[in-house]
């Protein structure tokens, strides 16, 4: 019987630098498929987040690790949903570490739609006003509610997934993707009707 022995320093080497070559390559991919989802990734984040800042940390951080495990991005069906659950996992655990409320800064009475100043002399384009100010309301909105209803909400609402496939994206049953849905857009429609509120009685 052979005597079990270790391979000879040059093949373990040898595998080595294999392995190496495979990680870089696995690697390269994860960095291209992982760019081409960042525009998408950052726009959910903001709304998650709060920020711009808060947004590009999380999505730092998400991308960080993720890319521990390159391939599994790589693999996984869906690599959006699979990334988004990261940069979910990532804001809702810096909120925690946190434990701060993020406020947004209000909008100026000109971003209004119907405020007065908005098409004061502005016969094209308004600079972006009114986007800004879209933006910002579905941050403030989005920010009412918990890190799991948000995810819930952006998946549906925003990115059209059906309820079925956010509840597997995010590990939960059917039944509880659908609560939290329920929950967040109850209180999303009873936020709206008292900024409304507020805006008759100024």
């Amino acid at each position: 019987m052979a005597d079990a022995s270790p391979p000879p320093c040059g093949q373990a080497a040898g595998a080595r630098d294999a392995r190496s070559a495979g990680r870089a390559g696995a690697l390269e991919a994860f960095d291209e498929v992982f760019c081409g989802l960042l525009p998408r990734l950052y726009r959910r984040a903001v709304m998650l987040a709060g920020t711009r800042q808060s947004a590009e940390d999380v999505v730092h951080e998400a991308y960080l690790k993720l890319a521990a495990r390159p391939q599994r991005l790589l693999a996984h069906p869906e690599p959006y949903a699979y990334a988004f659950t990261a940069v979910l996992s990532v804001a809702r655990d810096a909120h925690r570490r946190e434990r701060r409320q993020v406020l947004v800064e209000e909008v100026a009475e000109v971003a209004r739609p119907d405020g007065p100043g908005l098409g004061a002399g502005l016969d094209q384009w308004d600079g972006g006003v009114a986007r800004r100010h879209a933006e910002l309301e579905a941050v403030r909105l989005l920010g009412r509610l918990s890190h799991r209803q948000a995810g819930i909400v952006i998946l549906v609402d925003l990115d059209g997934y059906t309820l079925d496939q956010a509840a597997k994206i995010m590990k939960v049953h059917r039944g509880t993707a659908a609560r939290h849905r329920a929950r967040a857009l109850d209180r999303l429609r009873a936020y709206l009707v008292e900024s409304e509120h507020g805006w008759a009685g100024r």
